[in-house]
This record gives structure tokens, sequence and C-alpha cells, in this order.
């Protein structure tokens, strides 16, 4: 029997508090999905889920009981989520799907094991590991395709695809970090077939799952892929026809400046340099208000590079300058907003009338003529600044 390997996580007091809660007096539970997924191929593990055929008030009861905080997070669905020494995690009662329309599913809670696996999408996400022994539960292959590096739907993948429209866009982005050699023909097959079926899902759904795939370490192969399936053609029909070389030319850019990955930016390389189109996107996606003035200010602003990098900015702000420049092809001029914030010019209306000139339209002019110089000569101290002062009140004089 497989048996997992020894981790940190497995010893946490917070999580063993909660196993001993759930355990006692004859209970169960299972650690779950990514946990178990991710500790078998030696990656890190972050969210660490949990199973058990305990009903909701009684896992509520249970944790109550050890002086663990829980929050109802899911409770409809079975699912709460446990506090306990500082770590947050969700416990699940095992359940059956009774129907489902592609948005949302009607379940029941069940006893078994292996029905709960039944209902998840993959056989890499359906593998199960006792809490204690680390002993494996695995009951559709999911060993096997992990070791093959193979991403397959459990069941009929036309099924599992119906039950979740989103497993659509799930299924690329598990190929893009698990998968190496060919696609799974029949799991392949049935996405692309299906993939009309992507408009039926919210839209703040759809974005979510594209931007976590624009943050994967380099995207490009998969969304190549994608593109070819014919996915964008429904998601994002704005899609650039020259999306391919601008994705590579920024990744390359991200590498050689030591650029933190920032999905927004990617999305940008996807579309044509076009402020409107941009807009277009962000409000279809539903991305936030600070996403939507982000997205359109690359989109508008793709060929701005002719400005040093701080003055451009001192215009749009640190991080569409940054973004801008990498996008172009500059990475090098990154470095000149490392640790660097826009300063404030220090010179304030009240200080030119202080110098002797009324208040007015000349104070206004000044100001600004101060602080078109004070950018172009990259942001100069006070003093500098006041000797710019009084060139301009000496020219107003005259």
């Amino acid at each position: 029997m497989t048996r997992l390997p020894d981790a940190d996580w497995r010893t946490r007091p917070g999580l063993r508090r909660i196993i001993a809660a759930l355990m006692a007096d004859g209970g169960a539970v299972k650690v779950v999905g990514g946990a178990v997924r991710d500790t078998l191929l030696g990656l890190p593990v972050t969210d660490i889920d949990l199973a058990t055929p305990l009903l909701p008030p009684e896992v509520t009861r249970r944790l109550a009981a050890a002086d663990i905080k829980v929050i109802p997070t899911g409770i409809a669905h079975g699912t709460v989520t446990a506090i306990a020494s500082g770590d947050h995690h969700e416990i699940t009662t095992l359940r059956r799907d009774v129907e489902t329309d592609g948005r949302r599913a009607t379940i029941a809670f069940a006893d078994d094991w292996r029905d709960d696996a039944a209902r998840r999408d993959f056989t890499i996400n359906a593998l199960y590991a006792d809490p204690d022994t680390g002993a494996v539960d695995d009951w559709f292959g999911g060993l096997a395709d992990l070791q093959a590096g193979r991403v397959a739907f459990i069941g009929d993948a036309a099924t599992r695809i119906a039950e979740d429209h989103l497993r659509i866009l799930r299924f690329y982005r598990f190929v893009a970090r698990f998968g190496h050699g060919a696609l799974d023909a029949t799991s392949h097959a049935a996405v692309v077939t299906a993939r009309q079926s992507l408009k039926s899902l919210s839209r703040e759904r759809i974005a979510d799952e594209l931007l976590k795939i624009l943050t994967l370490p380099d995207p490009r192969a998969i969304v190549g892929r994608m593109a070819a399936d014919g996915i964008f053609a429904v998601l994002l029909p704005e899609l650039d026809t020259g999306f391919a070389a601008a994705l590579d030319r920024l990744i390359a850019n991200e590498a050689a400046a030591g650029a933190a990955i920032a999905p927004l930016r990617r999305l940008a390389a996807l579309l044509p340099a076009d402020a409107a189109i941009a807009e277009q996107v962000a409000s279809r996606l539903r991305l936030s208000t600070r996403q939507r003035k982000h997205l359109a200010l690359l989109g508008g602003s793709r060929g701005d590079v002719i400005r040093p990098v701080r003055q451009l900015a001192h215009s749009v702000g640190v991080d569409a300058a940054r973004d801008i420049h990498l996008l172009a092809g500059d990475p090098a001029a990154v470095q000149a907003l490392s640790g660097w914030a826009v300063p404030e010019l220090p010179l304030k209306g009240g200080d030119i009338v202080a110098r002797g000139i009324a208040a007015g339209p000349d104070v206004a002019r000044i100001l600004k003529a101060v602080e078109a110089e004070w950018v172009a000569e990259d942001f100069p101290d006070a003093t500098r600044v006041a000797e710019l002062v009084d060139q301009k009140i000496g020219r107003v004089s005259d």
C-alpha cells in the first residue's frame, strides 16, 4: 500500500487537535485532495482539507467541545472551517451528487468514501490519506496517473464536465501543473466538445480560473493549447493574433528583470494594445475597479516607453509603469523602480504665495512648470525645487 512520506504539515499541533476531536469515540477523518497529491509529488502544501462521514452538526459539536473555533463557511454543502492553534482547515462531510446543472450541485450526505471520491473531478484529486498512518486510498487510478503525469476525469468525462462546466478550464490548469507527455485523449476530447458550455458559467468564476492559469510559472504552452482548442474563441474572443509572440517576450522580460508574476500583465499580453478592448474584457470578466483601470492603462500605454520609466511612473503609477516596460521589452528599466515610490513634490501653492506672487492663475502656472521640470530632472530634492521656483518667479516678474 502507498503511504504518504513524512511531511511537516502532518504534525502541526492545530491539525492534530482537529483530527483527535473528529476521531474520538469511533469517528473517522481523512486528508483529501491537494495535500495528498502534492505531498506524494514532493511539492509544498498550503491547504490541508479533511473529509469525514460525521454530519456537520456533529463535526461542529466535537470541535467546539475541544475548544476549536468553527466557522460555517459552506454549511449547506457540509463544509465548515476549523481554526486551531492558528491553522485553518476545511472539513467536509462525505457527499454524493443528487442533481447538477453544470454550475451548482444538489448534494446528499453520504457515509461511503468511494461515493465521495466519485464526485470529484480528476483521478489525481481523488486521493484520501489516513492522517495517522499515511495510508492512501485510491479508487480510480489516481496514483498511476500521478506517476504518469496524466490528468484524467473520473469515470465518464462528459458527465464530470456536465456537473460543473468550470472543470473545462481546470483541466487545462491541472495539465499545465501536473501533466507531461501526451494529453489524456478522452478527457481532452471531452473538454473541447463541451467548450461552448463555458458561456453558462458566471464571469467571476471564469476570471478567477483564467487568472490562475496566467499565474502559473510558464503558461505559454497551455495558453497555446487553449487557443488551438477554441477555448479562447468562447471566453476571450478579443485574443490578439500575435499573442504567442507577445507572451514569449513578456515572460523572457519577467525573467530578465526578476519581476514577480502578475496575471493581469500577462492578460494584457494576450490582448491588442487598445484601452477600449481592455476595458471591454475587464468589464465582461467582472474584474474589480482597480484591476479594470490597470488593464486599461496597459492596453492604452503599451508603446509608452519613450519616457524614462520613473517619469512614466509619475504619470500612471509604479505598477503600471513597470508592466508597460515589461510588455514593451525593456526589462532593464524595471530596476529603476526597485524599492522606489513616486515622491511628492516638495512645494505647495502657499509656498509660492509666500514669495510674493498673488494667489491666482500665476501660482498654478508656476506650480505646474516647476513640477514638469522636477519630473524631467528625476525628482531632485527641495533645494533644487527652490531654485526652480526662483527661476519661474523671475520669468513671471519679467
